[in-house]
């Protein structure tokens, strides 16, 4: 049973496959979710990264620290309170999902639950 299965949306490949609900690119490994409608596919939605306090989080914005963190190496943490410009958002390890530059640290990674926007 062949089905006409979309070419790949990175490489443009036309040897693409179906393993269960996903839509396999051979050639250069990318994965996508087969959509709702029968034959059609589409790419998987964007993730949402939202604050402790339900905020919808983006690249660019400013967050503020809600509760204290200590840091491995320092003797004192990150206070509440401390402002981090300029967060980007990542898909990290361990549910850390902000990357950014904190003074008197360096560059570091939070988890969405420890920031609010502000």
């Amino acid at each position: 049973m062949i089905e006409n299965l979309p070419p790949c949306p990175k490489c443009s490949s036309e040897y693409t496959y179906e393993m269960d609900a996903l839509v396999v690119c051979p050639e250069c490994g990318h994965e996508w979710v087969a959509a709702e409608g029968g034959s059609e596919f589409s790419a998987p939605a964007e993730r949402v990264v939202k604050d402790s306090v339900g905020n919808v989080l983006q690249d660019g914005d400013s967050v503020v620290v809600v509760k204290a963190l200590k840091v491995k190496g320092s003797p004192s943490g990150i206070k509440a309170g401390t402002k981090v410009r300029n967060i980007r958002l990542v898909d990290g390890v361990g549910g850390h999902d902000i990357d950014c530059k904190i003074d008197g640290f360096g560059a570091m990674q939070l988890k969405s639950s420890v920031v609010k926007k502000g």
